[in-house]
């Protein structure tokens, strides 16, 4: 396969425009940049019907937002019945089942095979993670659109434990193109997939090496943490190209992969929703050709996009206009900072001339790197000078501190192959405690981390085990207080009892009064005998528990 020489159109070429991140209605109440989002969508959706596309293909993020408000799907909806729908006749055919391709719709076919629509362009695209499908039915804001039959959803399942992507299998002439999609997945996630061998892409049964692959995703292609990415060693090795959303920088170029041997095209966004330097990058959409193996992919770059431009400044490199020690240097730093300013202004407006499509207010972002002792100053009473001409005057003036950086810390290579080699259930097997004990074994001296109590993720795993045990010795004391008082009461009834007999002897028998020291009995008159009652209660030691013996003597 090549990226290069094709470039003549006839009945064997498919022509696909590429774009991806529109991020339709970011910022639409701004009331300078409220509407850049739809007019760019309208310049995308133009060039496609200009070049007479055969479709048109987005890689995610279609809205900024999960729940798109009123304005924003108007907005969309009028763009695509305008350049979407017509008489111009689709000269391509769809081969694959569209029962599996299209399954989580009530209409599994595409749109411009509806007898009821008259589709002129039709419009591919996998949903992003800004607009991904949610709630207890699991819809997105392109499934309305896919129900109203302007856009065809693909590259979606709705399965957790694992993935099986089948392709949609399109035709022109001699050319054949398996469209491979995935729509966006926690990176964690799809990467634990991926090394677990729960991802799988479906081949054409008759002719494999016969077809262009070609395959969309939206996911981080720059490694934001160990998992937080999708390397692209990951994919399978028999795609042609991989077109890559998500990522907002423009590296719309096909850039091959030495060891899978595919492409990777990354469009980036059509609106910038960061001021960073990724986003300074001119903005682009592709022009696709493919014929048979081959493919050619042109750069259209887009006119409506607003002027962004960002510069760093350090002020201790600077020495020779102003130090931290001089006085007034807070005024002599807000003059230089204003003088960069300006000078972006004039830059902008340079290359603004001859271009009316692009919007006359620039996006200006100064970076200012304080470090060595200089102060910071209002940025807001510093934006008030350029309110009229800049479109974010409230966050002109940046101000940051670099840390210094640690030489010594080397990035760890990863061997991607022999990790996704590995077996299912070795990985399965792996635990937490098993991976830290294998790194104080292999880790440098230098750069280990010491771990304060050893097993001691053993030991927070029993302490659940000891609370319940204790709290059962707890209840089985309280149940033993609960007895000793029912205990209690019947001493004491049974004390009122004896002093009520007592009493009543000594008012019948006052001549028999005991005035000796010793304890006297107590005699209770009885029909058969005459009987003695001893009590006496005995405190067990060490217990809160109280004994009543009662002796019955004859």
């Amino acid at each position: 396969m090549t990226s290069a020489g094709n470039t003549i159109d006839d009945e064997d070429t498919f022509k696909i425009l590429i774009a991806t991140d529109i991020h339709l209605g970011y910022l639409e109440k701004d009331a300078i940049r409220g509407n850049d989002t739809f007019v760019t969508f309208d310049e995308i959706m133009k060039q496609a019907m200009q070049n007479e596309v055969d479709f048109v293909l987005l890689g995610g993020d279609l809205f900024h937002d999960n729940k798109p408000s009123r304005k924003t799907m108007h907005c969309c909806i009028e763009v695509m019945r305008k350049y979407c729908m017509g008489d111009r006749p689709i000269i391509f055919e769809i081969l694959s089942d569209q029962a599996v391709n299209f399954s989580h719709s009530k209409f599994p076919w595409v749109n411009y095979l509806d007898t009821n629509l008259n589709i002129s362009i039709p419009v591919f695209s996998v949903h992003g993670n800004h607009d991904d499908p949610t709630g207890t039915d699991g819809l997105c804001a392109i499934d309305l659109l896919s129900c109203a039959g302007l856009i065809n959803h693909f590259g979606r399942s709705r399965s957790v434990e694992k993935l099986e992507i089948s392709p949609v299998l399109l035709q022109k002439g001699n050319t054949r193109i398996a469209l491979y999609g995935i729509g966006s997945v926690p990176d964690e996630r799809l990467y634990r997939m991926f090394i677990n061998n729960q991802v799988t892409m479906l081949r054409p049964r008759e002719d494999e090496d016969g077809w262009f692959n070609l395959f969309v995703i939206h996911q981080n292609r720059s490694k934001h943490g160990a998992t937080n990415y999708i390397p692209e060693q990951f994919l399978d090795d028999f795609l042609d190209l991989v077109v890559w959303g998500h990522e907002h920088e423009c590296k719309i170029a096909p850039v091959r992969n030495e060891q899978q041997l595919f492409y990777v095209t990354q469009p980036g966004s059509s609106v910038i929703t960061s001021l960073s330097p990724g986003e300074a990058v001119k903005k682009h959409i592709g022009l696709l050709r493919v014929k048979g193996k081959k493919m050619n992919l042109q750069k259209i770059p887009l006119q409506t996009i607003r002027q962004f431009f960002i510069q760093d400044v350090t002020l201790s490199e600077h020495p020779d206009l102003f130090r931290p020690e001089q006085p007034n240097v807070m005024l002599k730093v807000m003059a230089f900072c204003q003088e960069k300013v300006e000078e972006m202004l004039e830059e902008a407006e340079r290359q603004r001339l001859g271009n009316p499509l692009t919007p006359e207010k620039p996006l200006i972002r100064l970076r200012v790197d304080y470090s060595g002792g200089f102060e910071v100053f209002n940025t807001m009473r510093f934006s008030q000078k350029f309110v009229d001409q800049v479109a974010n005057p409230k966050d002109i003036l940046h101000f940051i501190r670099h840390r210094e950086s640690k030489d010594n810390i080397k990035e760890e290579c990863m061997d991607f192959e022999a990790l996704l080699s590995r077996p299912t259930s070795e990985v399965l097997q792996l635990r937490v405690e098993d991976l830290v004990k294998e790194y104080f074994q292999t880790a440098e001296k230098v750069c280990i981390l010491y771990m304060c109590v050893e097993d001691a993720d053993q030991s927070l795993v029993n302490i659940p085990l000891k609370r319940d045990r204790y709290q059962r010795f707890i209840q089985q004391f309280r149940d033993s207080k609960r007895n000793t008082a029912e205990e209690d009461e019947e001493v004491q009834e049974a004390i009122i009892r004896a002093k009520a007999h007592r009493d009543h002897r000594d008012s019948v028998r006052d001549d028999d009064l005991n005035l000796s020291d010793e304890p006297a009995d107590i005699a209770v008159e009885s029909d058969e005998e005459s009987v003695c009652l001893c009590l006496c209660s005995v405190h067990l030691q060490n217990t809160n528990l109280k004994e009543v013996c009662i002796y019955v003597c004859k």
